[in-house]
């Protein structure tokens, strides 16, 4: 089985083979290359400006990112007839990877170049994008994205901004207003989203930011990403000509949505980068350090430290690149059968919205818990303005809220995988109900797979059948009540998150064996077996949870006994896994995974 040929959601019901995914490991030379000129322009550009930056110095961040411009590095996602670099789409997360390493700037970078570009790049027809494109792709222009007002936020439909129609039928005339609106300190051009006349759905507006009318709040004093602009956008009569509506009157939720998912994947990139550099901050102040007579580093508690936010971040690279590459081939496919890529990419990346959603929530907080531990590492340093740390930590804090909140993408991923069931896309039903059948059954113990992480591949099968129990339960128990269970969606969500990240790292793993030896794998190999260890025993609390919020009786017990068996594992040393990879990070000086 190719697995070109899954679908979002389906990693639930169909097993992959490691050499059909994607792993870093694998990036081309000409990849490479797009990483090592992030890296040069962050250690150039950035990081000297890094507290100029934070103090918001006029002019300064639109001038470094006029400098990304003519690079190459706002236009990665532009075609090349549009003055972009026209790179796929795993290629774009590398960079946000790379760029992620320039805090504020990082959070302007990602602004213009996805929610402040892709809108019009994916749904403006052909003069709308000759017109604006070629200006965001080279910086001269900057992007920003006006969705949430102060009563709309989760609930983006909700938005009370108007547009109305002239009498002349030119313009539409625009009055509102939009917060929390990131580079409109600086932008030129907004994509704004408004409900015209009595619509229900929102539309969305391509408007020019020196159209009168528009007027700016000072910036928001934030806790973190302190360089980034983020000021209220006030819309009073604003005319814009009727040809900058974007799309088709009240597609605009749908756009938001769909952009919405390329946002989120992306973030889960750029925090990837984040946890990597935290985690080399804190291995060589770890052993700059000494205490009682010895490096820091020396010692097992620093250690656990170092090892868990690496196990985090492998887990989360490993799952990121493997979507990105089921997104390209999915885009890939949908234009060899005629459509036009930019159509192909959108559906492409809705395909996979579920993956998308689960890398959210899984990067953005193993970034908090990297940089919280990198605090601890660094001691009372970690919490001096003077320290690299300190500012990680709090810029870390927004990405929970950013792209939809870690609880709205939990109940999302649930909800998405469940919609795709109902509609017949996916056959979840089916395998449920083999899970419940087995349950009334004897164990079938069988032949046990061979080789070094041969028990993982039988978690992997458990971690599965566990998630499949208890969701076609839930539904079965609860049908149309289930969306108000936001406790037990939540927990199938955490399951679902744990068990893509798990079957991520173990195929990324596989595969290295396979290409590098088992001798040359042996830090990988703890990672994945650490992390199957330790999620072993929180699906079994999650699926206890979930079950015991609307099971009972024998049913419960029985599905108590199912849930021990398919989340039950064999011994193992987690210290000594912590140690091997600890060691491999000291000695590197830096994450090196």
């Amino acid at each position: 089985m190719s697995d070109k040929s899954i679908k979002g959601g389906e990693f639930l019901i169909k097993d992959t083979a490691h050499s059909d995914i994607f792993i870093p490991e694998n990036w081309t030379e000409e990849q490479r290359m797009i990483a090592q000129m992030c890296d040069d322009f962050i250690s150039t550009e950035v990081l000297p400006n890094i507290e100029k930056i934070d103090e918001m110095e006029e002019g300064l961040m639109p001038s470094i990112m006029e400098k990304a411009g003519e690079l190459g590095l706002l236009g990665m996602s532009v075609p090349e007839n549009l003055g972009g670099l026209g790179v796929d789409f795993k290629t774009s997360l590398l960079a946000t990877e790379r760029l992620a390493n320039g805090y504020s700037f990082s959070v302007a970078y990602g602004a213009h170049t996805g929610i402040g570009t892709l809108p019009l790049l994916y749904y403006g027809n052909e003069a709308q994008k000759a017109k604006y494109i070629p200006k965001l792709a080279s910086g001269e222009w900057k992007a920003a994205y006006c969705l949430t007002e102060p009563s709309a936020g989760s609930d983006a439909n909700s938005g009370k901004t108007k547009a109305l129609l002239n009498d002349a039928g030119t313009h539409y005339v625009i009055n509102g207003q939009k917060m929390w609106i990131t580079n409109a300190g600086f932008a030129n051009f907004f994509t704004v989203f408004a409900k015209i006349d009595t619509d229900d759905k929102l539309s969305a507006f391509l408007v020019e930011a020196d159209s009168e009318g528009i007027t700016l709040n000072p910036e928001e004093k934030k806790m973190g990403i302190k360089g980034s602009s983020t000021r209220q956008v006030f819309f009073n009569n604003v005319e814009v000509p009727v040809e900058n509506l974007l799309s088709t009157r009240e597609n605009g939720f749908k756009i938001a949505l769909n952009i919405l998912n390329i946002g989120r994947i992306k973030l889960a990139a750029g925090v990837m980068g984040g946890s990597k550099q935290a985690i080399t901050d804190s291995v060589r102040y770890a052993t700059e350090r000494e205490q009682f007579g010895r490096s820091i580093s020396k010692y097992g508690a620093i250690r656990y430290k170092l090892a868990e936010s690496a196990i985090q971040t492998f887990a989360v690279e490993s799952a990121t690149y493997r979507a990105g590459q089921n997104i390209d081939d999915a885009i890939e496919g949908l234009v060899a059968e005629g459509m036009d890529k930019e159509t192909a990419t959108l559906k492409g990346i809705e395909l996979f919205a579920p993956e998308c959603a689960i890398l959210k929530v899984a990067g953005s907080e193993a970034l908090d818990y990297v940089v919280d531990e990198a605090v601890q590492v660094f001691g009372g340093m970690g919490y001096s303005a003077e320290s690299t740390v300190e500012r990680a930590y709090r810029d870390a804090r927004i990405n929970r809220i950013f792209e939809g909140t870690n609880e709205i993408n939990r109940l999302l991923t649930v909800d998405m995988v469940l919609r795709r069931a109902m509609k017949g896309e996916l056959d979840l039903m089916g395998p449920a109900m083999q899970v419940a059948n087995e349950l009334m059954s004897i164990p079938d113990f069988g032949d046990k797979p061979e080789g070094i992480l041969a028990n993982e591949v039988a978690y992997l099968t458990g971690f599965k059948k566990t998630i499949l129990m208890v969701a076609g339960s839930a539904v079965q128990k609860l049908m149309q009540s289930i969306s108000k269970e936001q406790e037990v969606l939540m927990n199938i969500a955490d399951m679902s998150i744990w068990t893509y990240l798990a079957e991520s790292t173990l195929l990324r793993v596989q595969q290295m064996i396979e290409l590098k030896g088992e001798e040359n794998c042996q830090a990988q190999i703890a990672i994945v077996k650490t992390y199957f260890y330790d999620i072993a025993d929180k699906m079994n609390k999650a699926g206890k949870d979930a079950l015991n919020s609307f099971a009972e009786g024998d049913e419960l017990k029985m599905m108590l006994m199912g849930l021990k068996r398919f989340t039950k594992t064999e011994a193992f040393n987690p210290k000594e896994a912590r140690q091997k990879i600890a060691l491999e990070i000291i000695e590197a000086n830096q994450y090196c995974f």
